[in-house]
């Protein structure tokens, strides 16, 4: 249902007024306006340039791996003296 002329006067003074009462709150709502957009476009898939993966997932990615390579490291390290104290062993009796 579309406005009337006149309840389109009312909304713009209404608009005029907040403009020149509190030009922050105007910014934080522009702000606000434009990121519904980009997320309304990234959703129905128009949006811009492609972004890669954020910098904090990065860093988290390769915790994870340093993580998993120092377990391995230590599980290895366990694995080879415990081979190697058995044998010791049987060498020994």
């Amino acid at each position: 249902m579309a406005w009337s002329q006149d309840e389109e006067r009312m909304l713009a003074q209404i608009e005029q007024h907040l403009v020149d009462d509190d030009p922050r709150l105007v910014a934080r709502l522009e702000s606000f306006n434009e990121r519904v957009r980009r997320s309304e476009a990234r959703s129905t898939g128009q949006s811009g340039p492609k972004r890669g993966p954020r910098r904090s997932t990065v860093i988290i990615l390769i915790s994870w791996v340093l993580i998993a390579t120092l377990v391995a490291t230590l599980l290895i390290m366990v694995l080879r003296h415990e081979a190697a104290a058995a044998m010791a062993l049987s060498t020994m009796f």
